[in-house]
């Protein structure tokens, strides 16, 4: 069967219908809203729109309808990359039909505000879904139908809050470890100026008190690989753990690094366990055991709410958790005795 070309004509929404066995007035109001049509008949609409990989021509919408068809996503001057986050958010609008565009702000709330008032009241997008803060009264002052939705994930400087500030996996991690044996732990912590980093930190405290372990210290670090070898660098030959929460996959993979420079085995005399699963994390020796956090899944929920306020239709949001431990060869049980004299 020969290659369907990329000038191939689109199909049509008489063809989503036809396939479908409805009216093009159905697969119409389909397309505006999916209330009041019955379960089956959605179904077969469904079907026939993914098999003919149909997407609405937006030029003859917003002529029709003087919508434009397009939406605007609001961060802040970027510190931290949100690009998983925007790979979910733009994927599930382009689902719905609509076009995306980013729009990165210097300063805080107040600006941000005051650029989504613009955008709202400029008639060039149809919603608009901010990442950050804005301020609450911002609903009052709206103009009629816009619509905007706030998934406030990163404040002002791009570090993480909300659903990213979760840090129940830190619990899951040692309680996994003490189920191994480990008894004697370390946490490097990150730069506690995120609420992210102030989290973990909390976690694992709670986590050591409540099941009776011994934690030889938290090492406050800053994200970065040298926190992480610093921090067993300083450890007492004496007293050290038998397992290391780190902060992020790079304290981690620093972590190993001083391990191996002590003469340590990862996860012979070391169990490591990271944050982020970062692609890295499957390669390194040993591979890291991490928490994988679906940011491709917030920023698809996060549209989802968005396209249903604009449209009645909400696509299929992501139901995955937003944090999952993956467990990997960097931890196994402790040794049966660890050497006094290690250094």
């Amino acid at each position: 069967m020969p290659e369907r070309s990329s000038a191939a004509r689109r199909p049509t929404m008489k063809e989503v219908a036809r396939l479908a066995g409805v009216s093009h007035q159905t697969v119409s109001r389909y397309l505006r809203s999916r209330d009041g049509l019955k379960p089956a008949t959605l179904a077969r609409i469904d079907a026939a729109v993914r098999e003919l990989g149909y997407r609405p021509n937006l030029v003859a919408r917003s002529m029709r309808t003087r919508r434009t068809g397009r939406l605007a996503v609001v961060i802040p001057a970027m510190t931290f990359s949100p690009y998983r986050m925007l790979v979910g958010a733009a994927a599930t609008a382009h689902e719905a039909g609509y076009a995306v565009e980013v729009v990165s702000l210097e300063g805080g709330a107040g600006a941000r505000t005051e650029r989504v008032l613009e955008l709202a009241d400029s008639g060039q997008v149809e919603g608009i879904l901010a990442l950050a803060p804005i301020r609450p009264e911002v609903e009052k002052r709206l103009p009629t139908g816009a619509a905007v939705v706030v998934s406030a994930d990163f404040d002002d400087s791009m570090r993480g809050i909300g659903e990213l500030t979760d840090a129940l996996p830190v619990a899951e991690l040692i309680e996994q470890l003490a189920g191994l044996g480990h008894r004697r732990f370390l946490h490097v912590a990150g730069d506690q100026q995120f609420a992210s980093a102030r989290a973990r930190k909390d976690a694992y405290l709670r986590a050591i008190e409540r099941l009776g372990l011994e934690s030889v210290g938290v090492a406050d670090g800053d994200w970065s690989g040298e926190s992480g070898a610093a921090a067993i660098r300083a450890l007492d030959a004496g007293r050290l753990p038998t397992a290391v929460i780190a902060a992020n996959d790079l304290v981690a993979a620093g972590v190993i690094r001083g391990a191996r420079d002590r003469g340590l085995d990862v996860p012979g005399d070391l169990s490591v366990t990271g944050w982020d699963n970062s692609d890295i994390c499957r390669y390194l020796p040993p591979s890291l055991t991490t928490v994988h956090i679906d940011l491709e899944g917030l920023g698809r929920n996060a549209m989802v709410r968005l396209v249903e306020a604009i449209s009645g239709r909400a696509p299929e949001p992501s139901r995955s958790p937003t944090h999952t431990v993956i467990w990997r060869e960097s931890v196994a049980p402790p040794p049966a005795a660890r050497p006094s004299s290690a250094s």
